[in-house]
């Protein structure tokens, strides 16, 4: 599946590991996080990231 980069901060989704801090579980695409999913790491919205390959 797809990775997204955080434009602000570098954080990047993985949707392999999902996002356990916000009880978003492992296999869950991008696209599909609720449209009031934040970073992480510095709290901007899905906008402000992109697809990113390592």
């Amino acid at each position: 599946m797809q990775k997204y980069k955080c434009l602000v901060c570098d954080w990047v989704y993985d949707p392999d590991v999902g996002d356990p801090e916000h009880n978003i579980p492992p296999g869950t695409p991008f696209e599909q996080l609720p449209d009031d999913w934040v970073c992480p790491l510095c709290f901007v919205g899905k906008e402000d990231f992109e697809p990113y390959d390592e």
